[in-house]
């Protein structure tokens, strides 16, 4: 069974860093999407970032170009999101996700993990 476990959030400054972790298992096949969403706390989702198992550019929505870096040194274990410069409006609940298709972005995820709480104090 796969399972997405996230870390690292926590309460920062505007314009601080934090890096989200995502501890991964169970994963026996290839061409996979791995991946960020959040969840604002109005409800609102969004994908946030995303990569392929086999490598490629990677997806980032335009909320976090030029801050956020996807990567992942071995895809069925771990991936991170390195988030700089952050915004208020980057507060929200972060999901390490999967989705069994290759594309990008991710849309509907198969697997998702427990979210971390990001909060940006302004």
């Amino acid at each position: 069974e796969v399972q997405l476990q996230a870390s690292g959030g926590g309460l920062v400054q505007t314009g601080g860093s934090l890096t989200l972790s995502c501890a991964i298992s169970g994963i026996r096949f290839d061409d996979f999407t791995l991946g960020w969403f959040r969840q604002f706390p109005g409800g609102e989702r969004e994908g946030v970032a995303f990569i392929n198992d086999r490598g490629g550019p990677a997806y980032y929505a335009e909320s976090v170009k030029g801050r956020f870096t996807i990567s992942s040194d071995n895809p069925k274990k771990a991936l991170t999101l390195q988030m700089d410069n952050l915004k208020p409006e980057d507060t929200a609940d972060y999901y390490c996700v999967l989705d069994l298709l290759t594309e990008i972005p991710m849309k509907y995820p198969d697997y998702w993990g427990r979210g971390t709480l990001v909060t940006v104090s302004s």
